[in-house]
């Protein structure tokens, strides 16, 4: 309990000192995003906090509106990314606005991605283990298997095949690496999970 109050006193102050920091870029992200590609230059999506409890996540809206947006985001969706949503998507700068989910309580800093309702329906047991960790910007599965899983996904070509793909080579996956940070979460693991994003973050805006 006490090592849970130490990382929401660490997600708020962090996410605070960020937010002062990323105020001046943000702006112009939205600016460039409302110029560009219109508005709404944000995107809300439900996400799963629990297997029973959702939240609104916000990010940088990178694709092009539709009305049969659902699913993760595979091949089939890749002619709907802007060259804008390209380069925010690249560098991971279209989650800024998850920081308003951090100081909201959503989410932490590290953790598991927060699934869609649908995964969560699907596979409740994998959930119900997975989501008793606070959701997060950025985990151990995200620095081990985001790479390969969108690989993997952009070579499918309807929503159909995405969703086969992603349930059956990157749901147990995921799941078992986020698992094994549960297993050995602590605030020195979670700062050199911090860093190694923002190293690769760095990496990629170059």
């Amino acid at each position: 309990m006490k090592s849970r109050w130490v990382k929401r006193c660490f997600d708020v102050l962090l996410a605070a000192i960020a937010g002062g920091i990323l105020l001046g870029p943000a702006l112009v992200i939205a600016a460039a995003l409302a110029l560009r590609d219109g508005r709404p230059v944000l995107y809300v999506s439900e996400r799963m906090k629990t297997p029973d409890q959702p939240f609104a996540l916000y990010k940088f809206r990178t694709m092009a509106q539709s009305t049969a947006n659902s699913g993760v985001s595979g091949g089939d969706k890749s002619a709907r990314i802007s060259p804008t949503g390209r380069f925010l998507r690249r560098t991971r700068l279209d989650e800024i606005p998850q920081l308003l989910n951090i100081l909201r309580g959503d989410m932490s800093f590290v953790g598991p991605r927060p699934p869609l309702r649908d995964y969560t329906d699907r596979f409740p047991d994998l959930y119900g283990r997975v989501l008793r960790e606070k959701p997060g910007l950025t985990g151990l599965a995200t620095l081990v298997y985001h790479a390969h899983e969108e690989q993997l996904l952009a070579r499918c070509t309807t929503a159909q095949e995405t969703d086969a793909v992603y349930c059956r080579a990157c749901v147990p996956r995921k799941a078992q690496l986020d698992l094994i940070y549960a297993q050995h979460r602590d605030m020195c693991f979670d700062i050199a999970i911090l860093k190694r994003t923002l190293l690769r973050g760095r990496a990629a805006r170059r």
